[in-house]
């Protein structure tokens, strides 16, 4: 006898996945504290990475 699969359907969060809030340009951004300092430029630089995607921004002050 044979298996029997069964289908369901894709939850919400499956179904968005890749063409939501960042694809529209409203990224979450959050603080990466790997490198905080820029040696070329000699001041602070943040960066900032997309909880949801991973894109990277970076500011400097």
């Amino acid at each position: 006898m044979a298996e029997i699969i069964k289908f369901r359907k894709a939850r919400p969060v499956q179904r968005s996945e890749g063409r939501g809030l960042c694809r529209s340009g409203f990224h979450k951004w959050l603080a990466d504290n790997d490198r905080p300092f820029d040696v070329k430029q000699g001041g602070l630089v943040t960066r900032y990475r997309c909880a949801r995607c991973g894109a990277v921004r970076t500011e400097a002050r």
